[in-house]
């Protein structure tokens, strides 16, 4: 979808749900920023501190994430040093793959390819380095497996999925 934006001219939107670590919040931002300063806008229905959720029910917090997710053409995982620690990390990007998502992994500066969840191993259809053109290649669905060197890697799990 493009629009005009009276800032940056012509721009390209796309709906996204980030899956992150708490901790690794403000890279949301940096992201967006990123990408708009190449004309791309990144509309982020995932739950952060500007929409906070103090929920601890795990069954009532999924049933808040499905339709973020569900809306978004793609998911993002942003890979941070703790990310593959993170139990919702992973249900988020598993949900996301049930959906036929576009699931792309981001490396965030100083993340190491241990650091990447199982769930983004076995599901990306994307894993990328923090470089604005491989991002937004990556969105587009073009699929890139670098390691967190910027190297390239094999797609390790990734498995062609099709919605039921």
């Amino acid at each position: 979808i493009w629009y005009i934006n009276s800032k940056n001219g012509f721009m390209k939107s796309k709906n996204v749900f980030i899956s992150h670590h708490g901790k690794d919040e403000e890279h949301i931002g940096k992201l967006k920023s990123l990408l708009e300063s190449k004309g791309y806008q990144l509309k982020n229905s995932s739950i952060d501190s500007t929409k906070p959720n103090d929920a601890h029910n795990k069954e009532y917090i999924k049933s808040l994430l499905r339709p973020r997710i569900e809306w978004a053409g793609t998911v993002i995982c942003l890979i941070g040093d703790k990310t593959a620690t993170r139990e919702f990390v992973d249900w988020e990007v598993e949900h996301a793959a049930k959906e036929g998502k576009n699931i792309v992994g981001i490396f965030l500066h100083g993340a190491s390819d241990s650091d990447i969840p199982d769930s983004v191993n076995q599901y990306a259809d994307s894993i990328v380095c923090w470089n604005s053109e491989k991002i937004i290649n990556a969105i587009e669905e073009k699929g890139t497996f670098e390691n967190s060197d910027g190297s390239s890697r094999s797609t390790f799990g990734s498995v062609p999925r099709e919605t039921c």
